[in-house]
């Protein structure tokens, strides 16, 4: 009952501070399978991916204000597609990794976004995990790879001096927590994606792969902001 309350006032016209404090109260709860039983519904998850942005192909990320709530409400999706099967079988009704890319997209070239970016990327990675389908969708469809590939890229700051060779700065600060964090999502997620794409059949697949080859390079010669940062990048 708690969780629908919230879920209720959520569906409504509140102030920010409000949505975010009930989605932080929702995240919590939603670690509890048997607390998501009654509440995994379709339209319940389209009242998170709504404050998510996840409704609105056009629109961009404009009102910095927005960015909390956006955070708070993919970590519930997180959590809730997670440990709900059910709510796994309604992402891939509501096409949800569609809207993810969508969103990432939006977060190119874009100020204070990296917690969205990261939580998107999680959520991919989830999703690309729990669900063959979605796996699939991503590499053949919504050209997953590619998308995450540069997500990656933008994350370590790559900087090219040859068309499949990164710049190396051995004098360059260690990424920022955000940024590792940012690149570690991308990675687990690509791991999925391209978990059954030993065989490549095109020259632009040939090509994105001598890119994530690359850009993976670059990766190993990256150090993070603590050692134990380091490794987990690695």
């Amino acid at each position: 009952k708690l969780c629908e309350g919230i879920l209720n006032i959520l569906e409504k016209d509140t102030p920010t501070s409000c949505q975010v404090a009930c989605l932080e109260a929702l995240r919590i709860l939603s670690r509890d399978k048997k607390v998501l039983v009654p509440v995994t519904t379709k339209r319940n998850l389209q009242i998170l991916m709504k404050l998510a942005k996840l409704d609105t192909v056009e629109d961009p990320l404009e009102r910095v204000s927005e960015f909390p709530v956006i955070v708070e409400a993919l970590k519930c999706l997180c959590n809730i597609i997670f440990n709900s099967a059910v709510a796994q079988k309604l992402s891939s009704e509501l096409n949800l990794a569609a809207m993810l890319c969508n969103l990432l997209e939006k977060c190119k070239d874009q100020q204070f976004v990296d917690d969205i970016k990261c939580f998107d990327l999680r959520l991919l990675f989830l999703l690309s995990l729990l669900h063959t389908d979605i796996r699939s969708q991503l590499r053949q469809e919504l050209q997953g790879v590619q998308i995450l590939t540069q997500a990656l890229e933008s994350s370590l700051s790559v900087r090219w001096t040859e068309q499949y060779k990164a710049a190396e700065d051995r004098d360059r600060p260690p990424l920022s927590l955000q940024e590792t964090d940012c690149a570690i999502e991308a990675l687990k997620a690509l791991f999925n994606v391209t978990l059954d794409s030993w065989n490549v059949h095109s020259e632009n697949e040939s090509h994105q792969f001598r890119y994530m080859a690359a850009i993976l390079r670059h990766c190993l010669l990256t150090t993070g902001p603590t050692e134990d940062k380091t490794e987990e990048l690695h």
